[in-house]
């Protein structure tokens, strides 16, 4: 199986305690009701293909370009913030822990930095255009799915029924350049990119019905590239 992208940690199953009911960990896999998430996040490489007219590339191109991140909402931040302290406090290696005091301290900077980032994230939602092929921007997330956060499992169904992954793809790069011309009015675009455990098939279909004069063919690389 191919490695995960050096700047992707996997996420790590938290304790969960006082989690309200339906969300969890993204890693714990059945404890977020999520069968298919495996408890180790595994990047996988792929290459999706696409030909057809100048002028259907171009709308599609448009229409793909986000700013890459998904928008979502933190309901569970406090909780988090406390599983954080509880690990410090009490690694679950069974290492030395942190004195409760500065585990507190650690486990809110944390707590604030993802809250930052994540605002950074939501305010580029519909204007940042960095990233070539942005699911969010194809398939938005309904505003109610947001709302409940990535580790609720209700965010898990939507998401494996529309996307069939359950996190944005990342190393997403177009290959030599962009568009290449072919024989005709055709013209090739090539785009690298990295998802979560699965190939994000629904996606590709959706993608297909969406822009039915354009041809869509997506290779995984399960070797790692």
């Amino acid at each position: 199986m191919a490695s995960p992208p050096s700047e992707s940690p996997t996420r790590r199953a938290k304790t969960g305690a006082g989690r309200p009911e339906g969300a969890g960990p993204h890693a714990a896999g059945n404890a977020s009701g999520d069968a298919l998430t495996l408890p180790h996040t595994d990047w996988l490489r792929h290459e999706l293909v696409i030909i057809g007219p100048a002028i259907e590339i171009a709308e599609f191109c448009a229409v793909a370009a986000g700013p890459g991140g998904i928008p979502w909402a933190y309901p569970d931040l406090d909780y988090e913030e406390d599983d954080r302290y509880l690990a410090l406090v009490n690694p679950p290696d069974g290492s030395l822990g942190l004195r409760p005091a500065a585990a507190r301290i650690l486990a809110r900077e944390l707590r604030e930095a993802v809250f930052q980032h994540q605002g950074k994230v939501r305010a580029q939602a519909g204007v940042g255009r960095i990233c070539p092929f942005d699911l969010h921007a194809l398939i938005p997330i309904p505003a109610e799915i947001l709302d409940l956060g990535p580790d609720h499992k209700n965010a898990h169904a939507w998401l494996r029924a529309h996307w069939g992954v359950v996190m944005a793809l990342r190393k997403i790069r177009l290959v030599a350049a962009g568009c290449k011309k072919l024989r005709g009015k055709n013209e090739q675009l090539s785009i690298e990119f990295w998802s979560a455990d699965w190939t994000p098939w629904p996606a590709v279909t959706a993608l297909r019905q969406r822009f039915p004069g354009l041809i869509f063919s997506v290779t995984p690389d399960y070797e790692g590239g």
